[in-house]
């Protein structure tokens, strides 16, 4: 039986203690009520799907996108507790950070448990939502989540994600139609910067042609050289969109033989990824820095433990929700101080820890750095919920709906209770 979780609770949403996140209802004046495929929406605006690893398996698992959707809940994981928790809540989605059915399956009978698990939520007109390593890479996703939860400031990832490729579209249009063609360029995804759209250049120059026989030339005549002030337009569009866009380009060119070039632009890191790494405010110890992640977290029944000394000293800390033992070489090469995870397996900890010890005897870095903290799986995870809470009730307010957030008051931990070695105990 999960229990409810202890420990500290944020400010802007329910916590482990409580039920109702950002407030209960949302504020404002929409009364607007969406449908599922809205809310989706709205959650792979932030949370992409193609952002996931290549193994993994996020987005709509069961529901009616048509269906409306006043109640929302969100969890870790799937579990038969979570279930009765959000159907006593009357929630009409939800969405969870560990995929229920990461692995193949060639049926959901009800009598399997994952099976009876979907067969619940569908008779209680639940829809089914996975955001995984999509919200591990997000900007404020649960690595985010987790470094602010612990106090770190100027955060970057750890692991960073190519931002997303990109095109430059040039096209040559008469001068009068520059407008027009720049709209419907912006309209099917072209021109977006940051938080401008519609960021177009333009230059003005003469465009010169001679239509041959069986053309049907929209300025100019067959057989005669014709001469055109036309301007020269670029925007920048994401290559997902490239064949949106060039088919805008077509519909609303005047020109028979639009002319134009698409030009690939270099792959650069983007500002997301796995992982994250911060500083803290102040120097802290090892041992305070595992005390203040232990505060930061929902209590569980393994607790917090570190590996290093005490008293050394942490400025520099790198994070990951969940399992993180894959990047402790990239922990490594950011120069962390620690590394705050969970799931550290026994060999990568002990090679880890042995490689820093090497390094600081030889000469090679000042510290047997970095140092592990390393916590329970779903609690290193749980910060990220109240996050999402406030910015899924926010994002679709601003879309003039409304819906109620709940964050989950159960804690997902599977381990129960643990056992500490005697004093004086040996090996």
């Amino acid at each position: 039986m999960s229990t409810p979780t202890p420990g500290a609770t944020p400010s802007t949403s329910t916590g482990p203690s409580g039920g109702t996140s950002p407030g209960g209802a949302s504020s404002g004046g929409a009364s607007r009520t969406p449908t599922l495929a809205e809310v989706v929406a709205v959650l792979e605006r932030r949370y992409p799907g193609r952002t996931a690893v290549a193994w993994d398996r996020v987005g709509l698992v069961a529901g009616d996108p048509a269906e409306p959707v006043r109640r929302v809940h969100l969890a870790v994981d799937v579990t038969a507790d979570v279930v009765d928790e959000a159907l006593a809540a009357g929630a009409d989605l939800l969405v969870v950070h560990h995929p229920l059915l990461l692995r193949g399956v060639h049926g959901v009978a009800a009598d399997t448990w994952k099976g009876a698990l979907v067969h619940r939520l569908v008779r209680g007109g639940v829809a089914l939502l996975t955001a995984h390593t999509n919200a591990d890479a997000a900007a404020e996703g649960v690595n985010e989540a987790l470094a602010r939860a612990i106090g770190l400031r100027d955060l970057r990832p750890l692991a960073p994600a190519p931002a997303d490729p990109l095109d430059t579209l040039v096209a040559f249009v008469p001068v009068e139609d520059a407008d027009r063609l720049v709209d419907a360029l912006a309209a099917a995804g072209a021109g977006a910067l940051g938080d401008y759209t519609r960021c177009a250049w333009t230059t003005t120059g003469t465009g010169t042609f001679e239509p041959s026989p069986g053309a049907r030339p929209a300025r100019g005549e067959v057989g005669r050289r014709a001469e055109v002030a036309e301007a020269r337009v670029e925007m920048v569009l994401p290559r997902h969109r490239r064949a949106a866009v060039v088919a805008a380009l077509r519909a609303v060119h005047p020109y028979e033989e639009p002319a134009f070039d698409v030009l690939e632009l270099a792959d650069l890191p983007g500002s997301t990824g796995l992982g994250r790494v911060g500083t803290l405010p102040a120097p802290l110890t090892l041992d305070a820095l595992a005390r203040r992640v232990a505060e930061a977290l929902p209590g569980t029944a393994g607790g917090v433990r570190y590996a290093g000394e005490p008293d050394g000293e942490v400025r520099t800390v790198a994070v990951c929700g969940g399992s993180g033992d894959s990047l402790l070489d990239e922990v490594r090469a950011s120069g962390a101080d620690a590394f705050v995870t969970a799931d550290l397996r026994h060999h990568p900890a002990s090679e880890a820890r042995e490689r820093a010890l090497f390094e600081a005897r030889t000469g090679r870095r000042p510290a047997a750095t970095p140092y592990l903290v390393d916590a329970a799986h779903a609690a290193s995870e749980w910060p990220w919920l109240p996050l999402a809470a406030a910015a899924l009730t926010a994002d679709l307010a601003g879309a003039g709906a409304t819906v109620e957030v709940h964050v989950s008051t159960l804690r997902t931990d599977p381990w129960t209770a643990r056992v500490d070695a005697a004093p004086g105990g040996t090996l």
